[in-house]
């Protein structure tokens, strides 16, 4: 018997079904109320905008970094620190976003960064989860130009500023 430990496994239920089925197919698929068109995430069994039908749809995977951290302990199996866990604003809609791994050195990543998604294999379990990488534009920028906060003062508190300040 192995004593390495594997990377979690998803378990879809009714609501996120769909959602799993896309990725397995190469496709990020999010839930979309049938009423308004605005997009849900995570997905829900009904809209939480009318309380009426929903449905999945592809969306493009193109986004920007809202927020992140820097992961620096081993956590979950399969993963090895230090990695970037980000929340994604998709560009479908302002407020749509996602977590997920940021595919980058920790020392590039920046809020307000373009990325664009990238579909890998969960190990061997069959199942397909969605990674997000700098475009090759921001990847080419300096990092004063990359910096979203344009005055210091107008960054203090922030996580951004913080590591500025080091």
């Amino acid at each position: 018997m192995s004593s390495v430990l594997l990377p979690p496994v998803p378990v879809p239920d009714p609501d996120t079904a769909p959602y799993w089925a896309g990725l397995k197919n190469g496709k990020l698929m999010l839930c979309r109320c049938d009423d308004t068109g605005k997009w849900i995430h995570p997905p829900l069994e009904r809209s939480r905008y009318t309380g009426g039908p929903v449905h999945f749809e592809e969306v493009s995977g193109e986004g920007t970094i809202f927020s992140y951290i820097v992961v620096r302990q081993a956590l979950v199996p399969g993963r090895m620190p230090p990695y970037v866990v980000g929340l994604i604003e998709l560009v479908e809609q302002p407020g749509l976003r996602i977590n997920a791994v940021v595919d980058a050195d920790p020392a590039d990543v920046r809020i307000g960064q373009q990325v664009e998604l990238r579909i890998v294999d969960l190990g061997e379990s069959g199942y397909r989860i969605p990674e997000f990488v700098i475009t090759a534009e921001q990847r080419h920028l300096p990092l004063a130009s990359r910096r979203k906060c344009a005055p210091k003062s107008a960054c203090r508190g922030t996580f951004a500023s913080a590591r500025a300040r080091r």
